[in-house]
């Protein structure tokens, strides 16, 4: 395929509702497809999404990716890097050894879809901690539960166990979350609505990729 994702949102700002809606469909299509086959991919970024002048995706490089065992459907265990940190889902922020479900590329494609609409990264950190920084300045403070509940394992570059994530979400002072019709104000309402959706910070609260049957998302089915 000539090109990819970045590159397309790179190089048009002209972009329409139509074209948002189309990219989104394909990327959950696939997802789906991937899921269904208890593959996670675990490195989804628009550069790893390929485009072609009629707008059809594909997604590529599935050297992260990995299968989840028919004994651990759900929630699987891995130590290795996972994740552009851009895209990369709060229970994973701050952990090179976590565990972790299929929901993990539901917040990357939430992420990818809102560069779509706006035509920049949403949550461009420069570390873990100023990436958990940026999330909850538009998600809110995650709950004492949900804060317990994602499991941040925090690991230094030398194997070394650390909590400066999760001491940071405990600690840090109240934040209301942002409204996505406020923060995505030209994009279609129903488009923002699903958005919200798949950036839930719990994972627990994001759809599956089966369970995505948004009217955002009719005229494609």
């Amino acid at each position: 395929m000539e090109s990819d994702l970045h590159q397309v949102i790179k190089a048009n700002d002209d972009l329409t509702r139509e074209h948002h809606q189309f990219f989104l469909y394909q990327m959950l299509r696939a997802m789906k497809y991937m899921h269904t086959a208890n593959v996670y991919h675990r490195d989804l970024k628009p550069k790893n999404i390929l485009a072609n002048a009629n707008c059809k995706l594909k997604i590529c490089d599935f050297g992260l990716a990995r299968v989840a065992f028919s004994d651990t459907p759900t929630t699987v265990f891995w130590t290795d890097y996972v994740a552009t940190r851009w895209y990369r889902a709060p229970e994973l922020c701050g952990s090179f050894s976590s565990k972790y479900t299929p929901a993990i590329d539901t917040w990357s494609i939430g992420c990818i879809f809102a560069e779509v609409l706006t035509g920049k990264p949403l949550f461009p950190g420069k570390s873990v901690v100023h990436q958990l920084e940026l999330i909850t300045d538009l998600l809110g403070t995650p709950s004492a539960e949900t804060i317990s509940g994602v499991r941040l394992l925090a690991l230094s570059f030398f194997g070394v166990r650390n909590d400066k994530a999760r001491k940071y979400l405990s600690e840090m002072p109240k934040k209301h979350p942002v409204q996505f019709s406020k923060k995505f104000p030209n994009a279609d309402p129903l488009a923002v609505q699903l958005l919200q959706r798949l950036l839930a910070f719990d994972p627990k609260d994001r759809p599956t990729a089966a369970e995505v049957c948004f009217p955002y998302l009719l005229c494609h089915e």
